[in-house]
């Protein structure tokens, strides 16, 4: 006897095309979900309007003046170069970078190391001030942050040529510190170590520098203010920092080392 079997129905498959279709129309709503959450993305961050430039430039403007006040007060600093008295080594209109970093680690001066210092008193004269109330408030301003030397430029450079309870003294042509002769080879061609002037010998006090510049006949240093306070020494106190490098011009860059070695 024949059977008859029912016949599928039309548009349905087996019960496994069942769960495949319901399957894949499900991944396909959530993939749906996806890209209308990434379109919402997309449109929010590009409807992000920028900064008008009035206030971005003073931003910016505030950012580079803390940065710049930050280098000047803990890392390094710039002084111009005023005189020869430190010649052939560094010259007039030079501007150094002086390592203020380096006392802020333990750092203390040795001799040989050129270093910059404030004026302990009498050494040099009165700065003439800016007449201009706008000029001199801007270039104050300047000079606070670091981005021009210090608009009083009462600081001074020399070398250190010994240190406190050293006993230093020179004569004819030959300078020694405790009774050792020392070697300049960083003196100006001509120059000799006393350069004229024979002195000592000195004993140099705790907590002090003696210094002198390397064109020794044309430098008013130590040797010239041994009746001023210290007896011509500097106080470390007053020491701003080694001298490290020239950085302009660009035809005298030299690079003296971390603690000006």
């Amino acid at each position: 006897m024949a059977v008859n079997l029912p016949e599928t129905p039309s548009g349905t498959g087996a019960p496994g095309d069942s769960a495949s279709n319901a399957h894949e129309v499900s991944g396909g709503r959530a993939e749906a979900r996806r890209r209308a959450r990434g379109e919402r993305g997309r449109k929010a961050r590009s409807g992000r309007r920028p900064r008008p430039w009035w206030i971005e430039l003073p931003v910016m403007a505030a950012v580079g003046l803390v940065v710049a006040l930050l280098i000047k007060t803990c890392l390094f600093q710039v002084f111009t170069i005023p005189s020869g008295s430190m010649e052939n080594t560094l010259r007039i209109g030079d501007r150094v970078g002086v390592n203020k970093l380096a006392p802020l680690t333990g750092w203390e001066p040795e001799p040989g190391q050129p270093v910059v210092f404030k004026d302990p008193g009498g050494w040099l004269p009165p700065q003439p001030t800016d007449p201009n109330p706008v000029t001199n408030a801007a270039s104050s301003a300047l000079s606070f942050v670091g981005l021009v030397p210090p608009k009083d430029d009462n600081y001074l450079v020399k070398r250190v040529i010994a240190t406190g309870g050293q006993t230093v003294q020179c004569e004819g042509s030959t300078l020694t510190v405790d009774g050792r002769k020392v070697d300049e080879p960083y003196l100006h061609p001509g120059d000799d170590s006393c350069a004229g002037l024979d002195f000592g010998p000195v004993k140099v006090p705790s907590g002090y520098v003696w210094v002198e510049g390397d064109h020794r006949s044309d430098s008013a240093d130590s040797r010239y203010h041994q009746h001023g306070p210290g007896g011509g020494a500097v106080p470390v106190d007053n020491v701003v920092g080694p001298v490290s490098a020239v950085v302009w011009p660009l035809n005298h860059l030299d690079w003296f080392g971390w603690t000006g070695r």
